[in-house]
């Protein structure tokens, strides 16, 4: 994509509505737009990171054997009369009436809906388990939505179910979505830790939400180092297989990690080795729940056993703040200089950067270039704009993709073109032929 052409309208100047980093620079960094109190338009460099965070949740839970399914964001209130939760959500709820006066919703989550969707679909213990999951928008009436799309009023989630004959077959499901989750913040460049949680208004009686660390993260955070050193992709853990994906939750649960809201001192100090004490700062971005019956029974969901007996499914829930996480990903990874994207959720894999367009050689290099490393796969964003090189530079450190190709007028004098590595800072000067290479290495 030319530079030129792309619509990215990057500020100078930090809004005075931004108060944390992530908000500050997916604004300065043309992601993100505002159109009113906490709802957000996404523009096209956020969109394509948006895109990407979407990709690699939607595999990992392919990975563990779920399926897609597309809900509606408006939901009938009826559902949620019978499960006893429409007067109990209160005002975060956006309650809607239509032209023929019926009760709806904008769904803030969708356990009523999907268990519906169940109770008139399973009828046999054949049919079990069943994994669904969905990608959809969200809607909660937060009261001062604030810090940009950390905390907005309309937000992008996955939510997925599950749906077990009995406690033990749903506990194997649950520790799925565990391991899985794992895997989808590590593939994300991001550190996770899983921590006993409470259920809140979802209901139930096991929870766990899953905490990337982030310095500017919103909880402290007080953990076993085991947490942040365990390698769940080198493992690579078979996500179908319920004995080894026992064994990774068995491990973590064993360990002590904590937020400051349930942190005990005395405990810490006590089951965790002082070199293995790991303390710093924290962001949620997904939650998992079981929840046995709270849904199926009030709603119908039930199916009939290997004895012809008639029984409520077990089910839990389980959730990605999508939108949540770009972003948590940059609240994780920036420096002054702005965001530095992991390279798997990158707008674009690299930034070609022409520094005097009216030299002839100088712009025919970077079109050979822009060429060749497209040739190769590479998504790239070429600034071929007619603006002055500090300009390009700091806009390039701003919206922070992993790899910055400069060519100018004097280092092709020499032969030369010079590569820098946005996360390390570093920089080398190589031929042209040398730096593709090593970019499509």
């Amino acid at each position: 994509m030319r530079r030129s052409a792309f619509f990215l309208p990057t500020m100078k100047d930090t809004p005075k509505e931004a108060e944390i980093v992530s908000h500050r620079l997916m604004l300065r960094a043309g992601m993100i737009r505002q159109s009113s109190a906490g709802v957000y338009s996404w523009l096209p460099l956020g969109y394509r990171v948006l895109r990407k965070i979407e990709d690699i949740v939607r595999e990992e839970q392919d990975r563990a054997g779920c399926q897609e399914m597309l809900m509606p964001t408006i939901q009938s209130a009826d559902l949620w009369v019978k499960s006893g939760r429409y007067d109990d959500y209160g005002p975060e709820m956006l309650r809607i009436r239509d032209r023929h006066d019926r009760d709806m919703l904008y769904g803030p989550t969708n356990e009523e809906l999907i268990t519906d969707i169940f109770a008139h679909s399973v009828r046999s213990y054949r049919e079990l388990p069943k994994l669904l999951y969905h990608i959809q928008w969200k809607f909660r009436d937060e009261v001062r939505p604030r810090f940009g799309v950390m905390r907005g009023r309309e937000f992008l989630m996955k939510d997925a179910y599950s749906f077990d004959t009995d406690s033990e077959a749903a506990k194997e499901s649950y520790n799925r979505f565990f391991v899985a989750y794992l895997r989808t913040f590590a593939r994300m460049g991001l550190k996770a830790i899983p921590m006993e949680a409470d259920t809140g208004p979802i209901g139930g009686n096991l929870s766990h939400e899953f905490i990337i660390l982030a310095d500017t993260g919103e909880s402290q955070v007080f953990c076993d180092r085991n947490f942040v050193d365990y390698d769940v992709l080198g493992t690579d853990v078979d996500t179908g297989d319920p004995k080894q994906v026992g064994e990774v939750v068995d491990y973590f649960t064993r360990l002590y990690a904590r937020t400051d809201e349930k942190h005990d001192p005395g405990a810490f100090e006590q089951d965790v080795p002082a070199e293995r004490r790991y303390e710093g700062r924290g962001i949620e971005v997904g939650h998992i729940f079981y929840f046995g019956t709270k849904y199926s029974e009030p709603l119908g969901a039930f199916y009939t056993t290997r004895d012809g007996e008639e029984a409520p499914v077990h089910m839990g829930s389980y959730g990605i703040g999508v939108s949540r996480l770009v972003g948590g990903i940059i609240e994780a990874s920036h420096d002054d200089n702005g965001i530095i994207w992991p390279a798997s959720v990158a707008p674009f894999d690299l930034g070609l950067i022409n520094l005097q367009v009216d030299n002839e050689e100088c712009t025919r290099t970077c079109e050979d270039a822009y060429s060749r490393l497209q040739q190769a796969g590479m998504d790239v964003l070429y600034d071929d704009r007619d603006e002055r090189a500090g300009a390009k530079f700091a806009d390039m450190d701003l919206i922070g993709l992993p790899w910055q190709l400069t060519i100018g007028p004097r280092g092709l004098k020499s032969g030369l073109v010079e590569l820098k590595n946005r996360a390390t800072g570093e920089r080398q000067e190589l031929s042209l032929d040398s730096a593709l290479a090593q970019l499509t290495a």
